[in-house]
């Protein structure tokens, strides 16, 4: 009986003790990753301020706009079909023709001009520029000579993206980023756009979003080339980073070089418990951030990168040139998810909305507390700081006032608390081929039809050109 007994109450403090460790971590947890909501009620989102030298911008990227693309992984993913026989894209659309953008530019730098914008954040479309290896066209590299030529007439800034999710097939058919050694190919092209447009530019994104690239296109096989392996995913990752290193330190080196403003453009989502009592939940939540936040962030501020997860991937390496690589981070920004574990053996992870979140058109809810807190964590690099994508998919215009509006106090508290931030491009400045999700999501401060092409204003866009007037008529 007296063993019985020494038996129960070893299994009770086992229990007790257990829980006791459940709650501690969970609180610690709670207090090293808070969730802030801020009473909206109790502020004025209109009582804000900006420098008179900020960058107030629109973005867009080259695939998803300018039309006639037919020779990329992009193009050639728009063709194909999932193990179920699915189109790739949803309801089987093709960017196809897009917002025409490659002819229609002179006119969408009006719409920039009505906006009263400063800058114009787009990228160059590779496989246009460089459609075979080592052969480049001509009249693709003469067409961004005019964009250019065209925004410096209208008085806008041009920043530049090298390299926006699509890529040359040829690039695609040698294993693109799965292989360092491919990295040249990126080097080659970069320096041979440099080269042509930086007396015209000195603005320079090398990369957007390595962790999007890498962990949908090569864990999810939601984006081309569609893989499902965890360690491709690690690798790409690492090899997207390292080219943007590489490209900085040598286009740094170029005749213009020294005056030129380069960096990398990372997305910051952050993924929160569910429930915060939820320990598993806590566990899947970290693992998360780490795979798309503080693997990448990490090896920027150290030049180690560390992916460890066992029995799928472990990959490390250290690559000094990249610790510090960047005259600037761009951070875009668009919300957060909670992870949702559930008792279903076929969806057992949910990315869940809390109650009373206001809703986007996309997956994800309104949540402008978070966007301080990406700018603070951005921070932490001691780098100059442009917010290069910020947006809302709101097809009934419904709610873009209000995440305008909202984002942008955000945005000013991060000044005013002192974070370097030079500027800020507005995703985006028309309706464009959003991907994966094809024509459905409406990202555009203009509406565009595209069985006309006409672009029109939104009504939810004017409070994003209110503020870029009145800070720029602002003196401080």
């Amino acid at each position: 009986m007296s063993f019985l007994l020494l038996v129960l109450q070893v299994a009770f403090w086992c229990l007790v003790s257990g829980a006791a460790a459940w709650i501690v971590a969970c609180i610690w947890l709670h207090l090293r990753h808070p969730e802030p909501y801020w009473d909206w009620n109790s502020i004025d989102v209109d009582d804000v301020s900006f420098p008179p030298e900020f960058t107030w911008g629109v973005a867009s990227a080259a695939h998803q706009v300018e039309g006639g693309s037919d020779n990329s992984n992009w193009s050639w993913w728009e063709t194909q079909s999932d193990d179920a026989g699915q189109p790739r894209i949803a309801g089987g659309q093709k960017a196809g023709a897009a917002c025409e953008h490659w002819e229609r530019y002179p006119e969408d730098i009006e719409h920039m001009k009505q906006l009263g914008v400063s800058s114009y954040r787009f990228s160059l479309e590779w496989s246009k520029i460089e459609p075979e290896p080592g052969v480049f066209d001509e009249n693709a590299i003469a067409h961004y000579h005019d964009v250019l030529a065209a925004l410096k007439a209208a008085g806008i800034t041009p920043m530049i993206t090298l390299l926006h999710f699509s890529w040359p097939l040829w690039f695609e058919g040698e294993g693109a980023f799965e292989k360092s050694e491919n990295i040249h190919y990126f080097l080659r092209f970069a320096e041979r756009v440099f080269q042509e447009y930086r007396p015209a530019c000195k603005l320079w994104c090398t990369v957007n979003e390595p962790e999007v690239v890498s962990l949908i296109g090569y864990l999810l096989g939601m984006f081309p080339p569609g893989r499902k392996d965890l360690r491709a995913a690690v690798l790409v990752q690492r090899n997207l980073v390292l080219a943007h290193a590489q490209a900085y330190h040598r286009l740094k080196h170029m005749p213009g070089g020294g005056t030129a403003q380069i960096g990398v453009v990372k997305n910051i989502f952050q993924f929160e418990p569910y429930r915060r009592w939820s320990l598993p939940e806590w566990v899947v939540a970290r693992v998360a951030d780490w795979a798309h936040n503080g693997a990448i962030m990490h090896y920027l501020e150290t030049g180690h990168y560390r992916w460890r997860v066992p029995w799928f991937a472990w990959v490390t390496s250290y690559d000094p040139e990249v610790k510090g690589a960047g005259d600037f981070f761009g951070l875009n920004y668009y919300s957060h998810a909670h992870v949702k574990l559930q008792w279903d053996k076929a969806e057992p992870l949910e990315l869940a909305r809390k109650p009373g979140e206001i809703a986007t058109d996309f997956h994800y809810a309104l949540y402008p507390e978070g966007f301080l807190r990406a700018l603070r964590r951005c921070a932490k690099l001691g780098k100059p700081i442009y917010v290069t994508e910020n947006g809302a998919p709101d097809a009934t215009d419904g709610i873009r006032d209000t995440f305008i509006r909202r984002y942008l106090y955000a945005l000013h508290c991060a000044r005013v608390e002192g974070i370097d931030l030079r500027g800020y491009y507005y995703w985006s400045l028309m309706d464009n081929f959003e991907w994966a999700e094809g024509y459905d999501q409406r990202f555009g401060l203009y509406h565009v039809d595209f069985e006309t092409q006409r672009r029109t204003l939104r009504e939810g866009a004017k409070a994003y050109v209110r503020v870029v007037r009145d800070c720029s008529d602002a003196t401080y």
